[in-house]
């Protein structure tokens, strides 16, 4: 059996290691040869750091070693010595490399810092380089993070699907789904489109969010989330938006908007304190290179108190403000993401929660406040970034839930079984969807989502 030890673990145990034959695989990242002794940095992923591998003109195969490029994949056996003076504590001193993949010259990756735009051509190459798979190293925690966070708290975690019929949102921006031959689509008299005649027998659409198939399960067993993809058929070019990102979508039973908006801002400070203690040395380089001033940012969220007001005093704010925004504001406006960095990073300077939407512009799912104009509503606002969570306490009254649905032209037929939770056996019930990929945006300093998804799809935009 092949028994490679990681990097990672040469590191955790160095001590013990110290002086003792070792076998490590990775890839190099830099190889030089002096006239006495060849030095690889030899890097694989596990954790930040890269192993420095020293080597004699006397090691067997030394020319093909010699002849390795940046990009090469080696198995290196050999003693774990400790250099106090060296750049490294501890290096690797060879007795055998075994080449498991040689490289071709034509390998993209150099030793010479690469553009992000060019690095989005190669994803599946780009997290051999030092920034990417420390980006989704982040990731991996962050998502660990999350789980750990809801089941510690005695959340379920419920697999909705990507699949539905409905956009949920009743915006329209989904993509469709269909067997249908476009060159010979089945018709109905009229001369539509025959959907019967489809897989599923109807429409069909990719989610925009697991909230409405979660939502059954918060009323059987209280406390419950979701955590998957979503897509959004939004022909947007920002560095905000893709087309597929994921969510996690708690929804609380016996909750209102107070104690959703607790446990919002208690679990984005738990996240990012998580991976302040999990990944330092993948923040010290983002602090270095990507956002100066990162780790003093992310002290700052987790050690303050989060803002919070309602959305015609965050109107009043703006308008009283003296800044000229690109949309001028309004009384009856949407909250802009200008107004929004405006609001949390010369404001507050801290994250804010703005509650009390008009309900026009919010979904009809949300709770209708006694003023019959605002919802029980709340985005949750961060510094540098915008909205990073949506939230809002659930319309659990049957009749002011239909009256929304005729309001928003959806069709009730389609909504039946929701608005069957609210006759058997509703209750007060909340929930939130929080962007992976706006969180890792905030706390890697990382300002395009395309850097921060393994393969990012945006209009245009769907390689590999």
């Amino acid at each position: 059996m092949l028994k490679v030890t990681s990097i990672k673990e040469i590191f955790e145990k160095a001590g013990q290691l110290k002086d003792q034959s070792v076998v490590t695989g990775g890839w190099i990242r830099t190889a030089r040869r002096s006239k006495n002794v060849g030095f690889i940095e030899l890097y694989d992923g596990t954790c930040f750091q890269a192993l420095q591998v020293v080597y004699s003109p006397d090691l067997p195969g030394v020319e093909e070693v010699d002849a390795l490029i940046t990009g090469s994949c080696i198995i290196v056996t050999g003693k774990l010595v400790h250099t106090p003076d060296g750049k490294q504590a501890y290096e690797l001193q060879a007795e055998k490399i075994d080449i498991e993949g040689s490289c071709d010259p034509s390998y993209p990756l150099q030793k010479k810092r690469h553009g992000f735009e060019y690095l989005r051509t190669i994803p599946h190459l780009r997290p051999r380089t030092t920034t990417f798979s420390a980006v989704f190293r982040v990731r991996s925690v962050l998502t660990f993070a999350i789980h750990k966070f809801l089941c510690d708290r005695g959340f379920v975690n419920v697999t909705t699907p990507c699949i539905t019929t409905s956009d949920c949102e009743g915006a329209g921006e989904t993509f469709r789904i269909t067997t249908i031959d476009p060159a010979n689509p089945p018709k109905n008299e009229d001369g539509t489109v025959n959907y019967k005649e489809d897989f599923f027998g109807k429409k069909t659409y990719m989610t925009v969010s697991g909230q409405l198939n979660v939502e059954p399960f918060a009323l059987a067993l209280r406390n419950v989330y979701t955590f998957g993809p979503s897509f959004r058929a939004e022909n947007s070019n920002t560095p905000r938006h893709a087309a597929e990102f994921w969510q996690v979508e708690p929804e609380m039973a016996f909750c209102d908007l107070d104690g959703l908006i607790e446990t919002i801002e208690a679990m984005s400070k738990y996240i990012i304190k998580f991976v302040m203690d999990h990944c330092p040395d993948e923040l010290a380089f983002f602090d270095k290179f990507i956002e100066p001033g990162l780790i003093a940012k992310l002290e700052k969220t987790v050690s303050c108190d989060f803002a919070r007001i309602t959305h015609k005093e965050a109107i009043r704010v703006l308008k009283e403000s003296g800044k000229q925004f690109e949309v001028p504001v309004t009384d009856d406006g949407s909250i802009q993401t200008e107004y929004e960095r405006y609001l949390a990073e010369e404001y507050f300077g801290r994250p804010v929660f703005v509650t009390d939407y008009p309900k026009n512009h919010k979904a009809f799912y949300m709770k209708v406040n006694d003023d019959n104009e605002t919802v029980a509503a709340t985005d949750l606002l961060f510094p540098g970034l915008g909205e990073i969570v949506g939230a809002s306490e659930r319309e659990a009254r049957y009749d002011v839930l239909l009256q929304r649905i005729n309001e928003m032209g959806l069709d009730p037929e389609e909504y039946g079984w929701y608005l069957d939770l609210r006759r058997f056996g509703t209750a007060t019930h909340s929930g939130f969807g929080m962007g992976v990929e706006r969180m890792m945006r905030f706390i890697t300093g990382i300002d395009n989502i395309r850097d921060v998804i393994a393969y990012p799809r945006t209009p245009k935009n769907a390689e590999f």
